[in-house]
Order: C-alpha cells, then sequence, then structure tokens
C-alpha cells in the first residue's frame, strides 16, 4: 500500500512540477504530454528528446533536478493538500471534469477545495456586470437559486456584483439543491476580492472553490478572461444577467458559444448600459429569458455528467479499452468515433485525452485519431 501511495505521489509531484517549471509555458507542457506522455516520462526524457521540442535553454531546465524555488512550492502544496477537502486534479485523473476537455486548452491541474462532487453535476453560468443595478443582483439571486432547487450546479467567478449573487443565490437552496461552484482567477488560497472571503467559506460547505492557478498566485488581469473559458467550460450553458458591451461576461458567452454550450440573456432597459451586453447577445442569438422557466424549458432536467473511464489504470491488454476497438487500425475522425462508442461528446474527449496521454493513440494534423505505434 504504501509503495501505491508513493507512486501517487510521485506522479503528483511530477506534475506540479510541470506545471510551475517558470519557462515552460501551459500550451509548451500539453505539447510535451501529447509527444512523450505522462510527466514522469518527460522528465526521464534524454536531454537531446526535450530539445527536440524546446528551445535549449528550457529544455537544460527540464532535465535537471527541480529548482529549490520550485521544490518549496511543491511541499507547500502537498502540505496544503494534508487538509480536508483539498484536491489537485490532473488531465489524467478519473475525477477531472469530462467537460473541460471540450477546450482547445484544457488546464494542466486544477487545485479545488470543496466537494469533488460539484464537478460531476450538471453545471449552469450565472455571469454579469461588477457593478450591476439591484435589479439585476435579483435577478441573479433569484435565477440561480431556481436553478439550484432544480439540481443544476450553478457556476460563476466569484467577483463583486453578479457573480457574488449568482452564489448567494445558489446556496439559498440549501443541502438539498445543485450546489455551487467559485472559478477563481487566483491561487486556491488567495480569496480575490476579499470582501468576499466569507461568501467563499460558505460555497466550500455547499459546493466549490477550484483554480488553475498554482498557491500563492496573486490577482493579474490577463487571468481573468483564463478564468472565464473555464466557467463557461464546465457548465452545458452560460446566463448572462447584465452586462456591458465590452466586458468579461461577453467573454464568457462566446467562448460558451464557441464549444457548443447555451447562450441565455436577460433582456433590460434600452436606457441603461449594463443591458446593452445582453441585448446584443440576443440580437446575435442568445436565448431571451424572462423566468427560470425558460430555462428549465430549453435546458429539460439536469442529467448527471458520466464519469470518464480512467484509462490509465492497468489493463490485461490496451486491445481490450472499448474506445482502442472502436478505433480500429486506420485514422478516425471524431464523428465517426462518436458513432461507433454511442457516447456523449465530452464523454468519448476525456478517454480520447486519457488515451492519448497513457501514449495509446495520437491526434493528427487534421484532427483525426489513430492509435500510436506502442498501441498497435
Amino acid at each position: 500500500m504504501e509503495n501505491n501511495l508513493r507512486a501517487s505521489e510521485d506522479e503528483l509531484i511530477a506534475w506540479l512540477r510541470l506545471t510551475l517549471e517558470p519557462d515552460l509555458g501551459p500550451a509548451q507542457a500539453r505539447m510535451l504530454l501529447a509527444a512523450l506522455g505522462l510527466p514522469q516520462l518527460i522528465y526521464e526524457s534524454s536531454l537531446a528528446t526535450l530539445a527536440k521540442y524546446l528551445p535549449m535553454t528550457t529544455a537544460i531546465s527540464l532535465h535537471q533536478p527541480v529548482t529549490p524555488e520550485v521544490s518549496e512550492r511543491i511541499k507547500a502544496t502537498l502540505t496544503w493538500l494534508e487538509k480536508p477537502d483539498h484536491h489537485v486534479l490532473t488531465l489524467a485523473d478519473p475525477h477531472y471534469p469530462a467537460a473541460l476537455l471540450a477546450l482547445h486548452d484544457p488546464p494542466l491541474l486544477l487545485y479545488v477545495n470543496g466537494k469533488l462532487s460539484c464537478l460531476r453535476q450538471p453545471a449552469l453560468a450565472v455571469v454579469g456586470a461588477r457593478n450591476a443595478t439591484p435589479g439585476g443582483l435579483q435577478n441573479a439571486r433569484a435565477f440561480s437559486r431556481h436553478l439550484a432547487e432544480r439540481g443544476w450546479c450553478v457556476v460563476s467567478g466569484l467577483a463583486h456584483g453578479i457573480d457574488a449573487a449568482a452564489h448567494e443565490g445558489a446556496l439559498q437552496a440549501g443541502a438539498s439543491g445543485g450546489g455551487t461552484i467559485a472559478v477563481m482567477a487566483t491561487g486556491i488560497d488567495i480569496v480575490y476580492p476579499g470582501a468576499n472571503l466569507k461568501l467563499a467559506h460558505r460555497i466550500v460547505e455547499n459546493g466549490a472553490l477550484i483554480t488553475e492557478y498554482p498557491l500563492g498566485t496573486p490577482s493579474l488581469p490577463y487571468q481573468f478572461p483564463q478564468r472565464n473559458r473555464i466557467v463557461a467550460g464546465l457548465t452545458q450553458g452560460v446566463l448572462v444577467v447584465e452586462a456591458a458591451r465590452q466586458s468579461g461576461s461577453l467573454i464568457t458567452a462566446r467562448l460558451a458559444s464557441e464549444i457548443g454550450r447555451e447562450v441565455f440573456a436577460i433582456p433590460g432597459s434600452i436606457h441603461s448600459p449594463l443591458s446593452r451586453g445582453c441585448h446584443a447577445l440576443i440580437r446575435q442569438g442568445a436565448k431571451l429569458v424572462e423566468s427560470g422557466q425558460d430555462i428549465d424549458e430549453e435546458m429539460g432536467a439536469p442529467k448527471i455528467v458520466k464519469a470518464p473511464i480512467p484509462t490509465t489504470q492497468a489493463k490485461p491488454k490496451h486491445e481490450e479499452d472499448p474506445i482502442l476497438q472502436a478505433l480500429g487500425y486506420d485514422p478516425v475522425d471524431i464523428d465517426t468515433l462518436l458513432g461507433r462508442c454511442k457516447l456523449e461528446a465530452d464523454e468519448l474527449n476525456a478517454a480520447l485525452t486519457l488515451l492519448e496521454l497513457d501514449g495509446c493513440i495520437e491526434r493528427l494534423a487534421d484532427g483525426r485519431w489513430q492509435r500510436s505505434v506502442l498501441s498497435s
């Protein structure tokens, strides 16, 4: 048992180091994972191999022992993980939200403080302006409570205004409701804005705080649009309550639309600047909603998202994997695979990502999938 725990910890340490490398960006890390496999294999690769994919200075950095600074940050994370309801989910973890794999740049890691079960709940995002009107705040609370009472997990960004009201409304549904998830643009140990600290504690009790950023990461402007893609990716739809023409809420709505999620908007006064973003979304095809029932009619009853089969677990033969069986031995496009596997798109994308990390399959330049040489 101790050996299994040590292996699991060693794997997590490799994942943490990969995301803490100062000269390695997320896109480069994903490229290395696709080319070389799980992080342990990356760090076991020769300098010549690493140099095929990275600038030589970065390759040398990865080939050398971990730096004291990175080592200390890893130790701090392992200490943080010792507390109840603290989790770090890697891309290869069976608890990693399958819905996020629809993103072209899914987070390599997710830091979670709270209930992991929330990540499998059917979810809808409720977002909007920070400087919301009293009416907008009331709408956000009322819609969020309605959605949570029907089993939806309400996702938002823990910001002032509509975001905070959305979390509050979802919490009003009580323990029997769908709960709420706050996606943070900081490290999991830094609540921003600080005025929402008490709200964050309440969310942990009936939902979860999540972030892709390492512990100690402060609030920086560019991290908020990055945060918004996770808000969109986690959910089956996004409701915009109030938004100006240029706002982060419209970024979230656009990202949601791009990955096939539903977009809803509440109309407002033609004289209010905070209605213009919602009206623009409606003109672009977002569904106008005036009550929670409008969303009920469009989305139906929430359905629990199935967890992906963790293909990184040991099996007698990779050929026994149903995805590999469906793939066959020739390149196959995603639509054909969907037809063969009879899975939802999120489930299939999750399974494909895990098989790719396991080195069983590879993605071709044209988007099709095929078995890797090792699994053929």
